[in-house]
């Protein structure tokens, strides 16, 4: 196996690998990715029907059926960050891509800590995707719902079954990411594939059969008690964590043909697609619920108003497409979070960066950092075993560090537009946002800003429902500066380890 990991591949005299070569890094990662993959590989990482079915409920129980006017808000400001998105990764089609543009725009350390913070989210936002399948699974078959009967996620029983249920989904994704880049986005592919018509069929589905008009996004007798625009606030938070990931065309530059052209199109493509599809399943779906003031709708979320509108075995083929979106999701995760820990090591940033940064030659794929994020996924779930809200908490602390990796990049991007960026690119046949780069990147590092500090404000309606001690309370603002202090510790020891290499080597 060694021999089998070490071997060097063939020189990549495609036009691809020279672009790539010139970056300074040996093609090694297999391309195999076209259009069409890109997209779903950024599709599948928003996965409306994952993060819908999964936080429906906990959006309406504090907004009310108006909570979905946050879907188009959040839309908006996240299109300004892709946008900018786009634009970098016309300009470096580098696989680990927060923290390639990153290095390039705000030097090594800036770089490193973009790349640590969102390797840290992916970690956290696979773990949290993964436990969606108990939202859907013991809908289908109640023989799914191993430990007690309570199958709601804000339940002990159910954030348990949750943790079961998720721990193997990881072992599933993890070994598929380890047999190749051509296996996982087959199956990618195929997962999207099926979440589109899912999609389409039950918003067909709910607006064939509504119980009232479109007006109902105006409603918010439903909402939770207190000012309406604190509790708009926090049912924002739905919307947040669907729409991130839409990078992940650009994690994966190295592996797709023509990514320099092909990767800014998916990524817009992958974040509007999403946005439309989503604002279709959360309106039709108030239209078509039952009832709103039941209680179903706040704990059921979309499972209650599909079951009641369909209570068929259609309606579990449905689901069953649910559960395949939820599946894929993950996969896309942790194959986005491979790439950016493959991409750090090979550069020599993080411990144990030598076996890290090996691709295996005949998968093509970075074996052990997909094993890495699984096996610390399965730990961070365990760790939560019993936690009733562990969906909340998980949630939260990963949109957060995901939004300042984020601003990582747009941060040091603006004050590289200021100094002309990117006159030095002769392409002119890129994609480029022109002289709208300043205020398109200004409004997007604002929207940061402000969706960072109201997604990591303390609140104890979102992380302690159910009571719990302070660090509960304050465990998105104390998972960041935990993060940022182990981060600090890491990179002094791996600069430390590089001194003493190049010390030990010969002049």
């Amino acid at each position: 196996m060694a021999a089998t990991l070490t071997s060097a591949p063939p020189p990549d005299t495609s036009a691809d690998g020279i672009d790539l070569a010139g970056f300074g890094y040996q093609p090694v990662l297999h391309r195999k990715l076209g259009r069409y993959a890109s997209f779903a590989a950024g599709f599948s990482f928003v996965s409306i029907l994952t993060t819908i079915f999964q936080f429906f409920g906990f959006g309406y129980s504090f907004g009310g059926a108006a909570f979905f006017w946050t879907w188009p808000i959040v839309f908006a400001g996240q299109f300004l960050v892709a946008l900018n998105f786009a634009e970098l990764a016309a300009h470096y089609p580098i696989s680990g891509c927060i923290y390639q543009w990153s290095r390039r725009l705000g030097g090594e350390i800036v770089g490193w800590f973009a790349g640590w913070l969102m390797i840290i989210a992916q970690i956290v936002t696979a773990a949290a995707a993964a436990i969606a399948l108990q939202v859907v699974l013991p809908s289908i078959w109640s023989g799914f719902q191993l430990i007690g009967e309570d199958r709601a996620l804000t339940s002990a029983s159910g954030a348990t079954n949750a943790v079961l249920l998720g721990s193997v989904l990881l072992v599933i994704t993890t070994l598929i990411n380890v047999i190749g880049i051509d296996v996982m986005a087959r199956i990618n592919s195929i997962g999207v594939t099926v979440e589109i018509v899912g999609v389409l069929a039950i918003i067909a589905l709910f607006f064939s059969n509504t119980e009232r008009g479109p007006g109902v996004v105006l409603q918010t007798d439903q909402a939770a008690p207190g000012p309406y625009w604190a509790a708009f606030l926090v049912s924002g938070l739905m919307a947040a964590y669907v729409m991130v990931g839409f990078d992940s065309a650009g994690e994966l530059s190295e592996e797709t043909k023509n990514p320099r052209r092909v990767a800014p199109r998916t990524i817009l493509t992958a974040l509007s697609a999403s946005a439309l599809g989503g604002g279709l399943l959360l309106i039709s779906a108030l239209m078509a619920a039952p009832s709103l003031s039941d209680g179903a709708l706040a704990t059921d979320g979309l499972a209650y108003v599909l079951t009641a509108k369909l209570n068929s075995p259609a309606g579990a083929v449905l689901l069953g497409c649910v559960a395949v979106a939820i599946t894929v999701c993950t996969l896309a995760i942790q194959t986005a979070g491979s790439r950016l820990m493959f991409s750090m090591a090979r550069d020599g940033k993080l411990p144990f960066a030598k076996p890290l940064g090996v691709v295996h030659n005949r998968f093509g794929t970075p074996v052990l950092p997909s094993i890495v994020i699984g096996v610390l996924g399965i730990g961070l779930l365990l760790v939560n075993l019993g936690n009733a809200a562990i969906f909340a908490t998980l949630a939260s602390v990963c949109i957060v560090t995901l939004y300042l990796a984020y601003l990582l990049v747009t941060v040091p991007l603006l004050v590289r537009r200021f100094k002309g960026w990117p006159a030095e690119d002769p392409d002119t046949t890129l994609f480029s946002l022109g002289r709208f780069g300043i205020p398109i990147n200004l409004l997007a590092v604002a929207w940061g800003i402000a969706m960072a500090v109201n997604l990591a404000w303390p609140r104890a309606e979102v992380y302690t429902p159910k009571g719990g001690g302070w660090w509960m309370l304050w465990a998105a603002p104390l998972f960041v500066l935990l993060v940022v202090a182990v981060g600090v510790l890491v990179h002094w020891f791996v600069r430390t380890a590089q001194r003493a290499e190049t010390a030990t080597q010969p002049a």
